[in-house]
């Protein structure tokens, strides 16, 4: 959604970095850039005046004029604005002090309400709670089917009663959502209210009497995010007709301009709470203000990455597969086939690749990208037989051959899979094998240095080549096996030459060969 307001800023930034101080004449036209790119991006103009006036008075104060890297400073403040405008803070979710707690959703027709009170009820769910969704939008058809669908879908139970299709009091309907929380011990209520084309004075009433009969927690309006200047419009309206806790922005994942986004939360004054991002109920998460600024500025979002990443691989799987790797085992087909299923979870390829810093400068590439051909590749290792999977050795032409009809491939399709997995097991067991590093099982540096010496420890005394030398190694040898010896720092005095640490002497007439020890145990 932000990839034009990305483009524009990371240029705008690109031509900055080549300076070694900024001029105010380089900061008036970084501004003015910024400016076209927000208004561009359909960001409401007070928005933008607000931005661009404290970038450029932040610009021109000491933070720039004293900083090493200028053009990098500029970057942070805009960093930093972009946030403040965001909501600065991710904002959580208010619970009531005594179950159940309640939230009632509030927009337009079409804004996403039904499916996104699937996609907070699952989330919910999966954070510990037991959530139950109540059908209060009676007035748009089948609305009411659609829900109890989607609870359905979340794993979450729902509460209808009343069928809906323009028959029913939505007040009722919420008012009795409560006491049916209560019975069933459900901690959180999501109230789904009807929506209209357009502000009216009915919708209006509605969404207030609602409001007054259940006391709500949370009052959440719900705002697709490609509608542009006029979610601005909308959200004064519900802001002023109904008011509302937090913002909740829906179809993230399209190619509108995103201005919506920086708009509402500055016009408003109430924060954006949570985003949906795709079609599926695992498309949504909390908002966060820093990372999506983060993602703008093309500077990725590997916090969000990493959360992604803990969710969906099963730690004990994991464990499994890094002691595998340590202990030096095969790295099988199936092994790879598992950790390719687990990636694709996490959602589709050029998602998580477009989270990392600087892919915005690839984004033609990551377009190209086609999710489809993981499953072309898992089609060809699951039509191999479990002996192949577990040796691709044995897999010659006409098992090829049989294996690129199992997957509906080609053969040279087959041919490339399995020496690209030769090439990756390669690589596994180099890491397995520590790959050289100092400290690595396997790995050279400290611990092959001290292999080396015990090794050269364990052999004999040198003997010299020269006769004479030798003679007189073994002299010493033989003198040095003649002399007793004796436990602790005085057995080095008893026969033969004392010898002391460097420093020590003894005194004047002390002789140790005289003392009077008790034998040795």
């Amino acid at each position: 959604m932000f990839e034009t307001l990305s483009d524009r800023l990371t240029s705008v930034f690109s031509s900055l970095r080549s300076k070694g101080r900024l001029s105010d004449a380089d900061i008036d036209a970084t501004c003015r850039e910024i400016r076209i790119a927000l208004l561009e991006a359909d960001v409401a103009l007070p928005v933008v005046k607000a931005f661009v006036a404290q970038v450029k008075e932040r610009a021109r104060g000491a933070e720039v004029s004293q900083a090493l890297n200028p053009a990098q400073q500029v970057v942070k403040i805009v960093n930093d604005e972009l946030i403040t405008i965001l909501g600065g803070e991710t904002r959580r979710l208010r619970y009531a002090k005594t179950p159940p707690s309640v939230i009632m959703l509030a927009g337009l027709q079409g804004a996403g309400k039904t499916t996104l009170a699937g996609k907070l009820a699952k989330w919910l769910r999966d954070q510990g709670h037991v959530p139950l969704l109540v059908a209060a939008d009676l007035q748009r058809p089948n609305a009411v089917q659609q829900l109890e669908v989607m609870a359905q879908r979340a794993g979450v139970a729902s509460f209808a009663p009343y069928a809906g299709n323009g028959v029913g009091d939505p007040v009722d309907a919420a008012r009795q959502s409560i006491e049916h929380a209560k019975r069933q011990q459900h901690d959180i209520v999501i109230i789904d209210t009807a929506g209209r084309l357009g502000i009216d004075q009915e919708l209006m009433k509605q969404a207030a009497d609602i409001r007054d009969a259940v006391s709500p927690d949370e009052v959440l309006f719900v705002v697709d995010a490609m509608i542009g200047q006029d979610a601005v419009t909308t959200a004064q309206a519900f802001m002023e007709g109904v008011g509302f806790d937090g913002v909740v922005l829906t179809k993230l994942d399209g190619d509108a301009r995103g201005g919506a986004a920086l708009s509402v939360r500055h016009i408003t004054g109430r924060p954006i709470m949570f985003a949906s991002t795709g079609e599926k109920l695992e498309d949504f998460d909390a908002f966060h203000p820093d990372r999506m600024a983060s993602r703008i500025l093309d500077m990725g979002d590997i916090l969000t990455l990493i959360e992604q990443a803990q969710k969906t691989f099963d730690e004990d799987q994991a464990a499994k597969m890094a002691g595998k790797l340590t202990s030096g085992e095969n790295f099988t087909l199936d092994d790879f086939l598992e950790q390719m299923m687990m990636v694709q979870k996490m959602g589709p390829i050029k998602n998580l690749l477009g989270m990392m810093p600087g892919m915005g400068q690839m984004r033609d590439q990551l377009n190209s990208i086609d999710d489809r051909d993981l499953d072309r590749i898992a089609a060809i290792i699951r039509s191999m037989t479990p002996g192949e999977r577990q040796d691709p050795k044995m897999i010659n032409g006409s098992r090829r051959a049989r294996i690129a009809r199992g997957s509906g491939v080609e053969v040279s399709a087959v041919n490339n899979l399995v020496i690209r997995f030769f090439e990756a097991q390669k690589m596994m067991k180099r890491v397995a094998g520590g790959m050289g590093i100092p400290g690595m099982p396997g790995g050279r540096g400290k611990s092959a240095k001290a292999a080396a010496a015990a090794k050269k420890g364990k052999k004999g005394r040198r003997v010299s080549g020269d006769p004479r030398k030798a003679a007189l190694g073994k002299a010493a040898a033989e003198e040095e096996a003649a002399q007793p010896k004796k436990g602790g720092l005085l057995g080095n005095l008893g026969g033969g030459a004392p010898k002391l640490p460097p420093g020590m002497q003894l005194p004047p007439g002390f002789d140790p060969s005289k003392l009077n020890l008790p034998p040795e145990k």
